[in-house]
């Protein structure tokens, strides 16, 4: 009688779902064809090619439903910042703590976005910033010297670009933000390994949909419980405790009450938080640049014109570069940006429209597709023109129009105005800083002249910078 109760339960609620109909001013309903599921295997499939076919066909805000949810859709850039400045109606905390526990198992029941945002500002920006491009800059060098390449001078190495880039800057981001290994090459690279195999793995955890009692789910638990021991606070380098940001975030959590375990799975966030897209955002940058002559050799051209300068100068004028490197995350940034809608909310489109968010829903933007793809917006958005960024006088192009209005921002890798990322200037400063040091103290070619950026994996969609689907073969030496 009870699995009877339940089963008719059961079907009681997902009939209630499936009657879900739209209510006056809300955005247009997509229900998809399967009942309770909806769109949810497209979706996560390739979210990039599903939300575009909607936006075709709906618009720039509607509503879908995705294994019992309903999401809202908003792709209408210039109204984004007045929408996520209501944290009122909008949580962006309840949906933050459900990834935690998928992908890092992990529960911070006390956990606040925002607070850990002011944190990280306070390390990451202004005279520590300064300290930490130094520290980066150093460790940085220490890792492309011959002895630990395990190259000598003049040797060729064939290698995959985006291996060569990603183990490259994940294993500076790690010495300069986590300070420990600085000895231990192999440990470094062990880590370096144990966090592939993990992130390899990032999406089909935050979906749930990973081999259950199988080869995947194995592979990441493992992965987990050695980097967990890698990243013990005790392990870490932190003196002075308070003066670095891994200390004071330790403290932090300590303060909490957070037990030790806890701690060493809260590491684990932070060393994806961190170093998850500078590495994969290189690769781009560089395989943009070796697949298009003149980018090259005009971004050689202005490496080489500032030569003379001091090293913290190198980085200031660099506008060439500047539009390289805004146009590939204009290609390869693709967060979805998530928020719970708490209450009935009202918003308001740039061409006045206005739209009734439900209670209960999720509320979703994706940069990605509205501003980055645009084609009102970038021409030929699909194609990467290293210029696209500057004005004919060399200056930084700022002004980017739809149906005769400004666009307030025609790419946001980084967040919008009050959710922007904190660790930006260090992520680009790595970056630059790995593709100067490459371009100036490296020979590097592509294996095969005329080959080709593989394509992304569609699978990738929704957390952060994308990553390639292959590989592209390169070979480097050291110059004289």
């Amino acid at each position: 009688m009870m699995w009877t109760a339940l089963l008719l339960l059961g079907l009681a609620v997902l009939l209630l779902y499936a009657r879900r109909t739209r209510r006056r001013n809300e955005p247009p309903l997509d229900k998809g064809m399967i009942p309770w599921l909806g769109h949810a295997l497209e979706f996560g499939k390739d979210a990039a090619k599903f939300l575009t076919r909607m936006k075709q066909k709906h618009g720039d805000i509607f509503t879908v439903r995705a294994a019992g949810q309903y999401i809202t859709v908003l792709l209408d850039s210039n109204c984004y910042d007045a929408v996520l400045s209501d944290v009122v109606s909008l949580d962006q905390t309840s949906y933050a703590q459900v990834l935690m526990k998928r992908i890092f198992s992990l529960d911070l029941p006390n956990h606040n976005l925002e607070s850990e945002k002011k944190r990280a500002e306070m390390h990451f920006q202004g005279s520590a910033l300064t300290q930490l491009c130094s520290s980066m800059q150093n460790n940085l060098q220490h890792l492309v010297t011959p002895s630990e390449m395990g190259l000598k001078v003049s040797e060729w190495k064939k290698d995959g670009l985006f291996d060569f880039c990603y183990s490259l800057l994940f294993k500076t981001g790690y010495l300069t933000v986590f300070g420990a290994e600085k000895n231990n090459s192999a440990a470094l690279a062990e880590i370096y390994e144990e966090f592939r195999r993990f992130d390899k793995l990032l999406p089909k955890l935050a979906r749930t949909t990973e081999n259950k009692g199988n080869e995947e789910k194995q592979i990441a638990s493992s992965a987990r419980e050695k980097l967990w021991k890698w990243l013990t606070p005790s392990r870490l380098d932190r003196k002075p405790e308070r003066q670095s940001w891994l200390g004071n975030y330790v403290q932090h959590l300590q303060d909490e009450g957070v037990d030790a375990e806890t701690q060493r799975r809260a590491m684990l966030l932070q060393l994806w938080v961190t170093q998850g897209n500078a590495g994969p955002a290189a690769f781009w940058v560089l395989g943009y640049l070796l697949t298009h002559p003149e980018a090259l050799r005009t971004v050689r051209e202005e490496i080489q014109g500032g030569k003379h300068l001091r090293p913290e100068e190198k980085q200031k004028n660099t506008p060439v570069f500047d539009s390289v490197l805004t146009e590939t995350l204009r290609l390869t940034a693709a967060a979805l940006i998530t928020r719970e809608v708490k209450q009935d909310k009202k918003i308001c489109l740039s061409n006045g429209q206005e739209y009734q968010l439900r209670r209960g829903d999720r509320l979703c933007i994706f940069p990605f597709i509205s501003p980055q793809m645009d084609p009102q917006i970038h021409q030929q958005p699909e194609m990467f023109q290293f210029d696209r960024f500057l004005n004919a006088d060399g200056t930084k192009k700022k002004d980017f129009f739809k149906e005769g209005l400004r666009v307030k921002n025609p790419s946001v890798p980084w967040g919008t105005k009050d959710n922007l990322c904190p660790g930006r200037q260090f992520a680009v400063s790595a970056i630059k800083e790995l593709v100067f040091t490459i371009l100036t103290g490296f020979d590097l070619e592509l294996c095969e002249k005329n080959a080709k950026l593989p394509l992304v994996d569609p699978s990738r969609y929704g957390f952060g910078i994308l990553q390639p689907a292959g590989d592209l073969e390169i070979r480097y030496r050291i110059r004289s």
